[in-house]
């Protein structure tokens, strides 16, 4: 049955700021802490997906929760004007185009595993905020992502809304809310048995139609 609505990821389905966020965490420790630890885009590919906390708990564990926690929301406060101020091209090809082309046809959506701010950016950054109806993350509810999805779900009265991710914990986000899940394949992480699978982000123009 054809979704009515379309949910996204950001992180690995809609861009991949991996580079620019490194350099800015990077940039935190180096500042303010003594630590020898440094990111890797590659790393964060591995990283992303979990929320924030999650990450400086996996991080660094041997930081007492309190100082490991402060230093994540400096990370992420520099992170903001690090992307903000980036000439790269994050996102992935024909993202932009595809999105104004799917926003006339299905009502979009966004939900992530980030911190608040970090989607009012992503749309500021990328002229997109038009075409997204609503959008939620665990920054401001403190909830799972697939709590997320049924929050954006109840309270947008979706009937068949698909989420379009690409790691296996957006798959299992999915699984939790009750909806299909596409995988991006391109993006972050494999995923298993998806119901949908796209390898490129203009695919899903096609992927519904009759």
């Amino acid at each position: 049955m054809k979704p009515d609505s379309i949910i996204l990821d950001i992180d690995g389905t809609l861009w991949d700021s991996t580079p620019v966020v490194a350099e800015a965490w990077n940039n935190v420790i180096e500042t303010t802490s003594d630590l020898t630890f440094r990111f890797t885009p590659e790393a964060l590919t591995q990283l992303f997906g979990h929320p924030m906390y999650e990450i400086a708990d996996l991080t660094f564990s041997y930081l007492p929760a309190q100082e490991r926690y402060a230093l994540m929301d400096r990370c992420c406060d520099e992170e903001h004007a690090y992307l903000l101020a980036s000439r790269r091209e994050l996102l992935y090809p024909q993202v932009a185009d595809t999105v104004r082309e799917l926003s006339r046809e299905y009502r979009l959506f966004i939900v992530s595993n980030c911190q608040c701010g970090y989607i009012e950016l992503f749309l500021e950054k990328t002229g997109l905020g038009g075409c997204i109806t609503d959008f939620e993350c665990p920054g401001n509810t403190g909830l799972g992502k697939g709590a997320n999805i049924r929050l954006v779900m109840e309270r947008n009265r979706l009937l068949r809304p698909v989420y379009v991710g690409d790691i296996e914990g957006d798959r299992a986000a999915a699984k939790e809310a009750g909806i299909p899940f596409c995988h991006a394949s391109y993006g972050f992480g494999r995923v298993e048995d998806p119901d949908f699978v796209i390898r490129k982000f203009s695919d899903l123009t096609t992927l519904f139609s009759d």
